[in-house]
């Protein structure tokens, strides 16, 4: 079942061959997690969806408002009788037409949803192994810090980690600093500041991730800061969590040889159910 501009159907949705986000990535996407009909920190991302279909010049319909896109939300999360928790990606795309330039600007929306386990967020109990990926490298622009539909360097470097064993991969810009996961921003405890690099290096400008920020900000003894981090730094860590909406915190157990504890990944977790619940 889907949300297809708003009409919802028990059947997939057929998009033509011509459209733009199959031909060029001409799209960008939120992925979000809705709890007992409250969509987490809504207006984030609709405030960052507005300012992503900005920077790629989509038309933005009058209709866009955070209300009507709340309504067109929950309405297919009613029909589909989902409930407690669910895992909700809305995708807007650029109407068909043109080649690399677009003889339009006018836009389409998806909306699917899908059941989550569980309503707050917990630390799994199994190992987390990740590795550097460095066959691409991700530039620092502020194309690379939006959600689009293009997003093959995180597909190449998810499927080097199955191939090798790893749980994940870390992410490098040009200047070879460690910017992100595939599947979320990465934080470093070194020397008790906690450490993510600024949105200038290239990572994705994360819902979470700002999360994290602030709440990190109410922890006595932890300095957090912004900058750049450096594969050297990663063996240096007392800990690495990567942070995403659906997950929430997900500690890196193991890179390389080192293993990593996840005390203020624990802390930080309590404080971001608390957040949700309140």
């Amino acid at each position: 079942m889907v949300n297809f501009n708003g009409v919802i159907s028990n059947s997939e949705v057929q998009l033509s061959v011509s459209n733009r986000s199959f031909l060029y990535g001409d799209g960008v996407f939120e992925t979000l997690k809705v709890v007992d009909g409250k969509i987490l920190f809504f207006e984030d991302h609709y405030f960052r969806l507005l300012a992503s279909m900005r920077i790629i010049r989509m038309q933005i319909p009058m209709s866009f408002t955070l209300e009507y896109l709340e309504d067109q939300i929950l309405s297919l999360l009613q029909k589909q009788n989902i409930q407690d928790s669910a895992r909700v990606r809305l995708t807007i795309f650029r109407n068909e037409g043109g080649y690399y330039t677009p003889t339009v600007n006018a836009i389409s929306f998806v909306i699917q949803a899908s059941i989550l386990p569980k309503k707050l967020y917990a630390l799994t109990d199994f190992s987390f192994e990740v590795d550097l990926y460095k066959d691409f490298v991700v530039t620092k622009q502020l194309l690379s810090t939006l959600k689009t539909n293009n997003k093959i360097i995180q597909i190449t470097a998810g499927i080097f980690a199955q191939e090798n064993g790893l749980d994940s991969c870390l992410l490098i810009n040009e200047d070879k600093n460690v910017i992100e996961a595939v599947n979320g921003n990465l934080f470093m405890l070194l020397n008790n500041q906690l450490i993510t690099p600024p949105i200038s290096e290239g990572c994705l400008n994360g819902i979470m991730r700002k999360q994290i920020l602030k709440l990190a900000r109410e922890i006595e003894g932890i300095e957090v800061i912004e900058k750049e981090i450096s594969p050297f730094d990663l063996q240096k860590a007392a800990e690495l969590f990567i942070t995403n909406m659906i997950v929430g915190i997900q500690p890196i157990t193991k890179y390389r040889k080192k293993d990593f504890d996840q005390k203020l990944a624990n802390q930080l977790l309590e404080k971001l159910n608390l957040l949700i619940t309140n």
